[in-house]
């Protein structure tokens, strides 16, 4: 036998070791929540077993060798009781170790429940106990109880016997030996490397403590009806009322309740026997039961109970596990019965979890084949045949044929195969690299950055790490969600956007105190943030309006013009198209405001890259090839992204932005005819000097009173600058005096600050990451250090020469919680993100107001 040695004093002085009673001092931050919602049940008078709870320090002791007096804990229990050991840490989600019953079993008690259970019942527990007790608590391989092949009292001997010849010991009969072996393989499997690393990564703090309780066994085996079960309210998928669980007669512990054919409904159910049928009487207590627990305990709870010869015992109670539609739909129900104010409802939702509701989700319980993983860029996962032009997106799309588009990295030229693919998967890239930012736009699943598939697209083949080569028109599902890449088809979950989440979202609204806008770049786009209720769009990206088959000509042409003269005429092909686009946006959006951002990409993006289609643009211009492919390598910059591109094309070449801001006004006029007043708002992109300002603004001043005489209509409109240079946010003083609002591009801004590609800076990101060079990857969590103390700069320097300037952030950092945060203690005034993210912001907002109220 171990010899005990006692450390410290009684249960009756030591908080370390707690009787768990009604009045009882413990708390989930010091015991944990099991061991917290065990008293909770009690104070309900609910039928719970007699229960001692260890604290959080109680089990650090133990981990370093220093046991709690264990006959005092068994002097809390009847003589020669059978007792299980759960763990208790903070949080559920955290995990713990396996649960370990029926300690205290040994020859005597074997032969007590013989008389009591009868030898099947009694002969299965103790064996059931020694497997458990070898593999869980003394480490044992499971494979030594492989050569156990009979059953019953001879299956029991075999057990005994196989563990003594793996331990050259008998096999402990001493309940306190066994409950001290118990308690010190809990708690230092606890503190494991494995176990830390993965409650880590379940959001657990480094230091996060478990703790431990000690129960009286209820059996759920006996002479009379007997049997262990759990049993819930609503259905865990979708939060809908549903009385859910199973009930298996003659059993202990929740593993088999899903997996024995004989475990039975609990309510009645044509497919088989249930629980209500059998026991009518414990089945309305332990429904009772469950609503009371739902009304005090403020919470859906899965209770877990068992039947010990006709007594009910309610062993558990923990929060019941829900996907994160039924999380919102469980909140909104809490609210509308009066069990939690909204304002709790809204706190209870994870604002990220809503991406879940916005797509399609490869199932929770699907089989998934995992052949490659990126970076999840855009949420969401589709299933379809493997395309690797856009071309041939549109081709399938056409046939009605589900797509997935492979690229090495997407251009403006592949926006047409995007929309046409259900996913997009590329070789490179980041969060915001282009595939990334138009995914989350259009709400299309996009996985960037796989690092571990080899690309070959001119023989349209994928190369897997294992060497298998993945062909054009084979299966695959990509997950934008998870960031993995699985072969064939897998079970999907629907998008539901159900009356509990517009109720959620409406409760958001009345809370938050920060606007949100949509990034929308097309109609579509402009509809989708319409039914998100968002405030406005905050960055209408006018170059992806040009990539039509029916414009790309024409605005291949005006680049191949050699005179300003020359420029004007061809765009004045390009106007009415330019009018109607932006007509159409004022239209949807009913009078809120529209911020359009001006030509911003340079112009060699819309010229043919490859010899056929520089081939069919000397064709359709009707030029030698040698020109078309002379003027395309003249073109050329060594780094585009820095060239000439945004104002200074506005600068250099001023008749894109006077044909654009000719379009917008127009648009304004014939849009206000029919319905709410229009104020566009017009972005100058990558400015850097108060100068660049000054030229574009006088000769959008120009247009716009060209429109007013020409139209002999009167409007407004409000011109502001998009911060992506950090010059422009040092000289945002000078720069405001001509504007009405400044508008934070982070994605260019975050790129410039740190010098990095945001296209390749996936490559080795992650390892910066692991290897804490940065915190978080800047491009999709924030940098308030570099980054953010620019913006605030930037918002004070502006605000100081005009007091009442807008101030926003359009990059996709505006649908983060963290970035809504920082905009919120800045002062600015809105946050736009892609429409598939804006009612992630008005939630993550909604929870920021609310903190601030409660502190």
């Amino acid at each position: 036998m171990l010899l005990l040695k006692p450390v410290g004093a009684t249960m009756q002085n030591n908080p370390d070791t707690t009787l768990v009673t009604q009045t009882a001092k413990m708390a989930a931050s010091t015991h944990g929540g099991r061991a917290k919602c065990l008293q909770r049940l009690i104070r309900l008078d609910l039928p719970v077993p007699k229960t001692v709870a260890l604290s959080f320090s109680a089990v650090s002791k133990i981990a370093n060798g220093e046991l709690p007096d264990i006959e005092a804990v068994l002097s809390q229990f009847p003589k020669d009781a059978l007792l299980c050991v759960r763990p208790s840490s903070e949080d559920a989600d955290w995990g713990g170790p396996s649960a370990v019953l029926n300690i205290g079993m040994n020859d005597y008690a074997y032969a007590e429940l013989c008389a009591q259970l009868g030898t099947d019942g009694a002969t299965a527990i103790y064996t059931r106990f020694v497997q458990s007790y070898a593999i869980n608590v003394a480490r044992l391989d499971p494979d030594m109880f492989d050569d156990v092949v009979a059953s019953g009292s001879e299956g029991l001997s075999e057990t005994l016997r196989a563990y003594e010849a793996e331990t050259d010991e008998k096999f402990p009969s001493d309940v306190g030996t066994q409950l001290a072996a118990v308690l010190r393989s809990m708690a230092r499997a606890w503190d494991g490397t494995s176990a830390r690393l993965l409650r880590q990564g379940k959001g657990a703090p480094a230091g996060a403590g478990l703790g431990l309780v000690v129960q009286q066994m209820a059996f759920g085996v006996g002479k009379h009806q007997s049997g262990s079960g759990m049993f819930q309210l609503v259905n865990s998928d979708t939060g809908q009322p549903q009385i859910t669980g199973r009930y298996l007669r003659q059993s202990q512990g929740l593993e088999a309740l899903f997996q024995d054919a004989e475990a039975m409904y609990l309510t009645r159910d044509p497919r088989g026997p249930s629980f209500e049928e059998l026991e009518p009487e414990l089945f309305e207590t332990l429904k009772a039961h469950a609503a009371l627990s739902r009304m005090r305990l403020r919470e859906e709870m899965q209770l877990e109970f068992t039947v010990d010869n006709g007594k009910l015992n309610i062993l558990d109670g923990i929060r019941v596990t829900r996907s994160s539609r039924a999380a919102v739909c469980i909140a909104v129900s809490l609210a509308n019965d009066k069990i939690i104010p909204r304002q709790e409802a809204l706190m209870r939702v994870e604002p990220l979890s809503l991406n879940e509701l916005l797509h399609r989700q490869v199932d929770n319980d699907a089989l998934r084949d995992v052949v490659g993983h990126g970076i999840a860029a855009s949420p969401g996962a589709a299933t379809g045949t493997l395309v690797f032009t856009a071309a041939d997106a549109q081709a399938h799309a056409a046939r009605e044929e589900d797509c997935i588009l492979v690229r090495r990295e997407t251009s403006p030229e592949d926006i047409r195969g995007m929309h046409a693919a259900r996913a997009v998967l590329t070789e490179r890239g980041g969060v915001t690299s282009h595939a990334a930012v138009i995914g989350r736009g259009i709400g299309l699943p996009c996985v960037v950055g796989v690092s571990n598939i080899r690309f070959v697209p001119s023989k349209k083949q994928l190369i897997l790490a294992d060497g298998r080569i993945l062909e054009e028109g084979e299966v695959v599902t990509v997950d934008g969600t998870s960031g993995q890449v699985l072969l064939g088809a897998v079970a999907m979950q629907e998008a539901a956007l159900d009356d509990a989440f517009q109720t959620l979202m409406e409760w958001a609204d009345e809370e938050r105190d920060i606007g949100i806008r949509a990034n929308a770049d097309t109609p579509a786009d402009a509809q989708t943030a319409r039914n998100f209720n968002a405030q406005g769009i905050g960055l209408c990206r006018t170059e992806h309006m040009f990539f039509e088959a029916s414009r790309l000509t024409v605005m291949r042409e005006m680049i191949f013009a050699e005179t300003s003269k020359d420029r004007r005429a061809v765009l004045e092909r390009l106007l009415p198209m330019q009018r109607g686009d932006f007509t159409e946006l004022f239209r949807i959006m009913q009078g809120q405001p529209v911020s359009i951002r001006l030509f911003d990409p340079p112009l060699h993006e819309f010229l043919p890259a490859d010899r056929n289609g520089q081939r069919e643009l000397a064709e359709a211009l009707d030029l030698p090839l040698s020109d078309v492919t002379r003027r395309i390598e003249a073109m050329r910059e060594y780094n585009p992204m820095l060239g000439l591109r945004g104002v200074r094309l506005g600068v250099t070449v001023p008749e894109i932005y006077e044909m654009q801001a000719r379009a917008i006004f127009e648009a304004t006029i014939v849009a206000s005819r029919d319905g709410a007043s229009i104020v566009p708002e017009i972005m100058i992109p990558l400015v850097s000097a108060k100068r660049e300002v000054e030229l574009v603004k006088t000769r959008v001043d120009g247009i716009a009173a060209a429109v007013r005489v020409e139209q002999d209509a009167d409007f407004d409109y409000r011109l502001g600058v998009m911060v992506e240079t950090p010059r422009a946010a040092l000289r945002a003083g000078d720069i405001a005096q001509h504007c009405a609002f400044l508008s934070f591009g982070t994605n260019d801004l975050t790129q410039m600050t740190y010098g990095l590609s945001r296209d390749d800076a996936g490559r080795f990101m992650s390892d910066y990451v692991q290897q804490e060079v940065f915190a978080e990857d800047p491009f999709h969590t924030l940098d308030i250090d570099g980054v953010g103390e620019l913006l605030k700069l930037g918002a004070e320097r502006g605000r100081k020469t005009q007091p009442n300037m807008t101030l926003s952030i359009c990059g996709e950092h505006g649908g983060n919680p963290e970035s809504i945060a920082f905009c919120r203690e800045a002062g600015f005034d809105y946050v736009s993100c892609s429409p598939f993210r804006v009612p992630v912001a008005r939630l993550a907002a909604a929870q920021l107001a609310i903190k601030d109220k409660t502190g």
